[in-house]
C-alpha cells in the first residue's frame, strides 16, 4: 500500500517556499510604499486615494503607522512560514515528536497572537486618523477562528512536548 504522506509533504514545502517568496515580496512593497511616502509624500498620497485638499498630517502619520505594523506583519507571517517549513521537513523524515517541533508550534501560536493583535491595533488606527472626507476603510472583524487557531496550537505544541516525553521514554527501554 503506497502512503499519500510524501507528496502531501513535498506538495506543502512547495507551497510554503511559495508563500515566504510571496510575503517578503509584500514586505519589500509596503517598504518601499513607506519609502515614497517620505520622499514624495503629495504625489503618493494622492495615488492612495487621497486628494490634495484633504492632506492632512495625522492622516499621513496613521497610514505610515499602518504601512509599519505592516511590515513587522511581514516578519512575523515570515517567522510563521520558516517554522511551518521545518515542521515540514522533520515530519518528512519520520521525525515528527520531538522537542523541537513543540516549541516550534508554541512560536507559531504566540506568533498568530501576535498578528491577531496587529490587526487590531491597525483597525484602531485607522479609526482614529479616518475622517468624513477621507475615510480608511479599515475596519476590525472580530472572528472567533483565529482565536481558536491560536489556542489550537497552543494545545498542540504541549501534545507535540508530550509525544516527545513519550518517544524518549520508549527508546529508552528498548
Amino acid at each position: 500500500m503506497s502512503k499519500p504522506y510524501p507528496d502531501i509533504l513535498a506538495l506543502s514545502r512547495r507551497a510554503l517556499r511559495v508563500l515566504i517568496k510571496l510575503n517578503l515580496l509584500f514586505g519589500a512593497l509596503i517598504l518601499a510604499l513607506l519609502i515614497a511616502t517620505l520622499i514624495a509624500e503629495g504625489p503618493v498620497m494622492q495615488a492612495l486615494g487621497v486628494k490634495p485638499a484633504d492632506f492632512n498630517s495625522t492622516l499621513f502619520i496613521g497610514m505610515r503607522a499602518i504601512m509599519v505594523i505592516g511590515i513587522c506583519g511581514v516578519a512575523v507571517a515570515h517567522f510563521v512560514l520558516t517554522r511551518l517549513l521545518a515542521i515540514v521537513a522533520s515530519v518528512s523524515i519520520g521525525n515528527p515528536f520531538v522537542h523541537a517541533n513543540a516549541a516550534r508550534l508554541q512560536a507559531i501560536a504566540w506568533a498568530l497572537l501576535a498578528l491577531e493583535l496587529m490587526d487590531f491595533v491597525v483597525s484602531a488606527v485607522a479609526a482614529k486618523v479616518s475622517s468624513a472626507t477621507v475615510p480608511l476603510h479599515i475596519s476590525y472583524d472580530f472572528s472567533l477562528t483565529p482565536w481558536l487557531a491560536v489556542l489550537l496550537l497552543f494545545v498542540l505544541a504541549r501534545v507535540f512536548e508530550q509525544g516527545a516525553h513519550m518517544r524518549e521514554d520508549l527508546e529508552g527501554t528498548v
